[in-house]
């Protein structure tokens, strides 16, 4: 049962970091492109989004996985478990930017944008099918279910982005 928690913690940490990174990044990145800014205004603000918030995350889960921790032991030991969490919840996040982010290095703006939301849905289908496929259930509806769940965030953040950027 402890092993299961700990393979729990790790696969909650991906997901989120992954998911979180792919959905924030795009929407931030979709916001910034649609401004007509610089490639190097766009790729400067998305490797700083990425190492700030791959960061930001890991932090956010050591705390959060510590605070649950105590709280099921009644003592304030640092786990094993806690410290890989959170290294996961690093990699994750960073890394899955960079599929993001990817396109504009290679691509114009106007192509970038397509192709970088693109990129970022077809990561959550990915992803939806890992978690199933690690959580013994139906892959399909699970990846059509991150990728639904993370596209309407993903159309909400441009969405935000291209109204603000009108005013």
């Amino acid at each position: 049962m402890i092993k299961k928690l700990y393979s729990v913690s790790y696969l909650r940490n991906f997901v989120f970091g992954v998911e979180d990174s792919l959905v924030s990044t795009v929407g931030l990145l979709s916001g910034i492109a649609v401004a007509n800014v610089p490639k190097s205004t766009i790729l400067l603000t998305g490797i700083i989004l990425l190492f700030v918030e791959a960061f930001s995350m890991a932090a956010g889960s050591f705390l959060s996985e510590s605070s649950a921790d105590e709280y099921t032991n009644q003592n304030d030991k640092i786990t094993r478990t806690t410290i890989i969490s959170s290294i996961i919840m690093f990699l994750s996040y960073l890394l899955s930017g960079f599929i993001v982010l990817f396109p504009y290095i290679v691509f114009a703006t106007p192509e970038a944008l397509k192709i970088s939301i693109v990129l970022s849905a077809v990561s959550l289908f990915i992803l939806g099918i890992i978690g199933a496929k690690i959580s013994n259930i139906n892959p399909i509806k699970n990846g059509f279910r991150m990728m639904i769940v993370g596209g309407v965030a993903i159309a909400a953040g441009s969405l935000a982005g291209n109204l603000l950027n009108k005013i």
